[in-house]
């Protein structure tokens, strides 16, 4: 599979954002776990929590791609025009 230089872009930011999150996510983890979590874990919030997260990301990871794929529509329609 041959990426475009629009996916290449796209996807760049992408990777550098996860790292970011996975990095701080790890560092936030290691300050100060127990608390928030057992507080919200204890009044069974923490899922909703956790639940709202995977659907945001789905959603975005949703509207890359639909994005990713309109723009390899109208690249495609420019290449076959000229």
């Amino acid at each position: 599979m041959q990426l475009t230089n629009t996916t290449r872009r796209m996807i760049r930011p992408l990777l550098t954002a996860c790292v970011l999150m996975t990095s701080v996510s790890a560092l936030v983890a290691q300050a100060s776990a127990a608390p928030p979590a057992d507080f919200l874990r204890s009044i069974n919030k923490l899922y909703v929590v956790v639940a709202v997260i995977v659907i945001v990301f789905l959603g975005l990871a949703y509207y890359l791609w639909s994005l990713d794929r309109k723009v390899t529509d109208l690249e495609n329609q420019i290449n076959d025009h000229v």
